[in-house]
């Protein structure tokens, strides 16, 4: 699996690569390359700034392929390659949307982007939840508060409980997205990873009470 995900994940590079040079030359030269929550454009830049997603793309893939090489024993990856591949490609395919919603507010004019890209956020938040328990103790993916790095337990039911939080708060801010509520999705969104942090606190001190860290 891990190939196909880095397959997949190289193809997606190449087509949004492929897709920036199809319509580069209809790019104005001086464009929007951020919106705010409104949907009001509140930054411009050079059509150059097209090119620096793909890049950003290839660059954050290069960075997965790196990282296993140079984890600590005790925190190596090859536990659950396959999930740490699969969320290569889900950062990826963010990305990749990203650069989609961009390039098409920019072509059409559309201001409706904010939602677009909330959603767009959403899906990948609820995508990455649910594997949260298939994450074992790393320093690249999951929950990494220095609790749950200091005691596996605490790990365990960090990334339980946040497959859970961020695949729920991640459809619900998928409704409130396309509701047009992009406050309400972006509050969302941060709940459901923030919510096992707070929490991977709280259990670490109650087992520490307890005299659970080391069990």
């Amino acid at each position: 699996m891990k190939n196909r995900y880095l397959l997949l994940s190289i193809l997606l590079v190449l087509a949004v690569a492929g897709a920036t040079l199809a319509l580069y030359g209809a790019l104005p030269d001086r464009m929007p390359v951020h919106w705010n929550i409104r949907g009001e454009v509140d930054r411009y830049g050079a059509r150059a700034n097209a090119w620096l997603m793909p890049g950003i793309m290839a660059g954050s893939l290069l960075l997965f392929a790196v990282l296993p090489k140079i984890s600590p024993a005790r925190f190596s990856v090859d536990a659950f390659t396959d999930t740490y591949w699969y969320c290569a490609l889900l950062v990826v395919a963010m990305l990749a949307w990203a650069q989609a919603v961009m390039l098409w507010g920019v072509t059409t004019g559309s201001g409706a982007t904010t939602h677009h890209m909330l959603a767009g956020v959403a899906v990948f938040i609820a995508l990455l939840g649910n594997v949260m328990g298939k994450v074992r103790s790393n320093f690249w993916i999951g929950v990494r508060t220095p609790w749950t790095l200091a005691n596996e337990r605490v790990w365990y039911a960090t990334h339980r409980l946040a497959a859970k939080t961020m695949v729920g708060f991640g459809a619900l801010s998928f409704v409130a997205a396309l509701a047009d509520q992009p406050a309400v999705a972006l509050a969302l969104l941060l709940a459901g990873p923030l919510v096992p942090a707070a929490y991977s606190l709280v259990y670490y001190k109650r087992l520490e009470r307890e005299g659970g860290l080391h069990a």
